[in-house]
């Protein structure tokens, strides 16, 4: 779907791109669509969402890789770029669980569905009573098991929801001062060769300023505060049409049991060096055991 969404914009944006010279699409199924078993904390973490299509865009087997940003690791394959950030979606995360309308809602014990550490922490955070059970696979993937049984609620990215067309099984959009998004949510980010001026021409016209400012903020964020996939961390940067931009961040243990906040404001040019301050201060405040070692945050 967001392949689609790039294809269609990419035409739009250089009308010269048809027939012959239209975009196609090569689907690559990623180690992390394959496994579906186990936390992506415990087999490499996000890397397993990108590595097999960045591998693909170094051996220039595709010109443009189509990317959630909040799947997207801090260090980016050598020889690439990210160049386009495409206007944000909701960055919200959506609750499904039938009859309830907020966290406080779900029956006190009910088991609930996500594979996400940022999600559960924070859910367990504010509802300490629940149950969190492994939950991995695709939108229609659970939704059968909600509708199975197999659990009370789960979470999903409100954005994929919405470019889905399944807006209508949401029961509640969660704030985010209940539930902080992860990095990038919400986001579609497209990467290139860095050499490729062709495709940086095009992808530059098509990159939105205030989303690529909110994106660049957040990830430094995550760079700064290194972290290990096992580590919950939500972040979210909103850039308004003032040239300011503020970001708020949450660093959390995985049962709730801690958190630590912080958040701060600068211009769009300051966005990265905001992200910095903003995990620096969040690396002086929370218990030294949180940030494990390096590696690649948990965000999802």
């Amino acid at each position: 779907m967001q392949a689609h969404t790039v294809a269609a914009m990419l035409t739009q944006t250089d009308p010269r791109l048809t027939g012959a010279d239209a975009p196609q699409i090569v689907i690559i199924r990623t180690s992390g669509d394959k496994i579906q078993d186990r936390r992506l904390a415990d087999i490499g973490g996000k890397a397993l969402f990108t590595k097999e299509i960045e591998r693909a865009l170094v051996d220039n087997e595709i010109d443009m890789a189509v990317h959630s940003a909040k799947d997207l690791e801090t260090t980016l394959a050598p020889g690439t770029v990210l160049a386009s950030t495409l206007p944000r979606e909701d960055v919200r995360d959506a609750l499904i669980a039938p009859g309830c309308n907020s966290l406080a809602d779900l029956p006190r014990g009910a088991i609930i569905g996500t594979a996400s550490l940022r999600r559960q922490s924070q859910l367990l955070r504010a509802r300490p009573d629940v149950q969190v059970q492994l939950m991995r696979g695709n939108v229609e993937t659970r939704l059968a098991k909600l509708a199975a049984g197999d659990v009370q609620a789960t979470f999903l990215a409100a954005a994929g929801l919405n470019r889905l067309g399944k807006a209508d099984v949401i029961d509640a959009l969660l704030d985010p001062d209940e539930m902080l998004p992860a990095a990038g949510q919400g986001a579609i980010a497209v990467q290139c060769r860095d050499d490729d001026m062709v495709a940086l021409a095009i992808l530059c016209m098509m990159n939105d300023p205030s989303a690529a400012a909110e994106v660049r903020a957040e990830r430094a964020l995550l760079a700064e505060l290194g972290g290990s996939c096992h580590t919950p961390i939500a972040a979210l940067a909103r850039a308004d049409i003032s040239g300011r931009l503020h970001i708020r961040a949450r660093v959390l243990r995985p049962d709730g049991s801690a958190s630590w906040q912080a958040e701060g404001s600068g211009t769009w040019s300051d966005g990265i060096q905001l992200g910095r301050d903003i995990g620096a201060s969040l690396s002086r405040q929370c218990d030294p055991d949180v940030l494990i070692g390096p590696g690649d945050a948990s965000t999802g």
